[in-house]
């Protein structure tokens, strides 16, 4: 019992602490404010953006039976463009029926096990990002909305880890993101951290990819072990970023360095 309440205090602590240390509302941007004026305008034109080819995948994915219940994603939903609408800006979202925290990616998952009677699609999979970028493209603009009451223990949960020292460097997210932010590392302007344009198309992986992968890119660089694809880590740690980043804009699919 000892153990346990010490436990509580010294989350609470790190809560508190980190808190006071986020960056003001007022200051926040999203690192498209970053970027050179070329990948600026790749991101802004639809026919420069690659990854609008992920979600042309994804429209073509969206009409396709699946699944031994042979239906489609329009099936159920109809039109993506009406029906998902302002849909990822709310994601990660509490999923009642599982009593937990669930991402964008995972609810695609649910639909094709429950709904199509299909099996998941791989994390990181081409088809996966097609359908997570088709969707995502549909609240291209609208502010992100992660805020709701029962999130409120993921988002403290992803706090924490964003806040703690990981790994061989001995860094947590935070010393990138909250106390460095602005300032270059390897000639990149070290980014605030938030998440508005996932799934995005990096220059650094000629392809498409979640914030799952970008998450242990950064574990990794930190010499720490990156959790598995799917993990509770992530998905807190995502409830946590989306609400940091409350109010701006989605920009998916993004284009980054």
């Amino acid at each position: 019992m000892l153990r346990t309440a010490q436990l509580i205090v010294a989350v609470s602590l790190a809560v508190a602490l980190a808190a006071s240390e986020e960056i003001p509302l007022s200051e926040r941007h999203s690192s498209y404010q970053d970027m050179s004026a070329e990948t600026r305008a790749m991101q802004d034109h639809d026919a420069e953006n690659p990854g609008m080819l992920w979600v042309l995948d994804g429209e073509a994915l969206w009409q396709t039976k699946a699944g031994k219940a042979a239906i489609a994603c329009a099936g159920c939903h109809g039109d993506a463009e009406t029906s998902m609408k302002g849909v990822a800006a709310r994601y990660p979202a509490y999923d009642a029926r599982r009593g937990t925290a669930i991402d964008l990616a995972g609810r695609i998952n649910v639909c094709r096990t429950d709904h199509q009677q299909s099996p998941e699609l791989a994390r990181e999979s081409r088809d996966l990002l097609a359908l997570t970028a088709l969707v995502a493209r549909q609240s291209h603009g609208l502010p992100i909305d992660s805020d709701e009451a029962r999130l409120r223990p993921f988002i403290d949960a992803g706090r924490a880890i964003f806040t703690a020292r990981q790994g061989q460097l001995d860094l947590a997210c935070a010393h990138c993101h909250d106390a460095n932010r602005g300032k270059k590392l390897a000639g990149i302007t070290l980014s605030q951290g938030h998440p508005t344009g996932y799934p995005l198309y990096r220059l650094e992986w000629q392809t498409l990819g979640s914030l799952q992968r970008r998450l242990r890119n950064c574990l990794i660089g930190m010499r720490a072990e990156p959790y598995a694809y799917g993990a509770p880590e992530y998905i807190a740690l995502e409830a946590y970023l989306m609400w940091r980043a409350r109010g701006m804009p989605l920009e998916s699919p993004a284009v980054r360095p």
